[in-house]
């Protein structure tokens, strides 16, 4: 039976971190502060957008959400995002998704400057995940690395198997994890015989958008299991892992809810830390 990797410790103590480091900023005359985009009133974007705003002041930092109506213009929505680039008391911007239908996604995000992109979706910061280099990167995949590196999961020389190809976490976690020397197979919907392929791995990461794809017999006794999935399944939340069945047989497993998820918003607030980084670097301060 594995052990369960729940993510509430893990965030916690990244949360205490972050306070250190913010108070550290403080003491140097610097407040983070984050802006938060919102278009339209989707239900579960205004949560997600008044649970970030609940953590920044849970943490020290201060935010400004800016909450759009729906039919708001595209060039109005750039024309902000371009201020907030401009303001050096705004250190991260975020743009709440999803947009509504009649606006670019793709153009609304990579308008933020890539040093105030913390949900790391700028091609500059795509880039420099590939290149190793210092960069504001996704969360989710960030805490998919950290559920395993807290947990004192043996990442070097180790198989890791990754089920999910999509930009927000199966593409940049392929070379996140590369960094710590990892032999890496990623598998998706093309795959053919696709447990072949997990059956092998050491560690598996599942992020593909379809509940319950991995069974039990499709991984390796004494696997390390990480659920990134999230789908909804007559009104309650599953991941992408048969959890019932393959907590049977790997030695870890992360659940879905309660593992992977409640750790991005904590990582989000972490990337503005970064960016604050980054951007003093750039001033030569």
């Amino acid at each position: 039976m594995a052990e369960i990797l729940y993510g509430k410790p893990i965030a916690e103590e990244i949360r205490e971190e972050i306070k250190k480091e913010v108070l550290d900023w403080q003491e140097k005359g610097i407040t983070p502060k984050i802006a938060i985009l919102l278009v339209g009133s989707d239900p579960a974007s205004v949560h997600y957008a008044n649970s970030k705003c609940k953590a920044c002041q849970n943490l020290g930092f201060e935010h400004e959400m800016i909450h759009l109506p729906e039919n708001s213009k595209e060039s109005s929505i750039l024309e902000i995002i371009n201020k907030l680039n401009k303001d050096s008391s705004i250190h991260g911007v975020m743009v709440e998704l999803p947009l509504p239908k009649h606006l670019d996604t793709r153009k609304i995000t990579e308008s933020v400057a890539p040093v105030k992109d913390v949900d790391g979706v700028h091609p500059t910061n795509r880039g420099l995940i590939m290149s190793g280099g210092q960069g504001l990167f996704p969360a989710t995949p960030q805490s998919c690395l950290e559920l395993l590196l807290r947990s004192g999961v043996e990442i070097r020389g180790k198989h890791v198997v990754i089920v999910g190809r999509g930009d927000t976490v199966g593409r940049p976690l392929v070379f996140m994890i590369l960094k710590y020397d990892a032999t890496v197979t990623i598998c998706h919907s093309k795959t053919q015989d696709m447990a072949s392929h997990t059956k092998q791995a050491d560690i598996l990461i599942v992020a593909a958008g379809r509940a319950g794809l991995i069974t039990a017999d499709m991984v390796k006794k004494g696997a390390v299991v990480i659920d990134a999935g999230i789908n909804e399944v007559d009104g309650k939340l599953r991941g992408d892992v048969d959890f019932e069945g393959v907590q049977e047989v790997a030695s870890l497993i992360s659940p879905v809810p309660g593992g992977v998820g409640v750790l991005t918003t904590a990582l989000l607030l972490r990337n503005v830390l970064k960016g604050i980084a980054i951007q003093q670097e750039e001033q030569g301060k």
